[in-house]
């Protein structure tokens, strides 16, 4: 997998997980620790691509 694939990977992973939270955050029965688990793999995810893309 070259590097700009590997990064149009890890920005779908991101975005993907971006409408998830949102939809679990507008959930009358939000789980709370689910939403934070989405926050943390999602700025890993954020991480990722910003070291990948320097």
């Amino acid at each position: 997998m070259s590097m700009e694939s590997h990064l149009v990977e890890l920005k779908k992973k991101h975005e993907n997980l971006e409408h998830r939270l949102e939809a679990e955050e507008r959930s009358p029965a939000a789980d709370r620790l689910a939403i934070s688990q989405m926050k943390k793999k999602k700025l890993q995810l954020k991480d990722e691509i910003q070291r990948l893309s320097h």
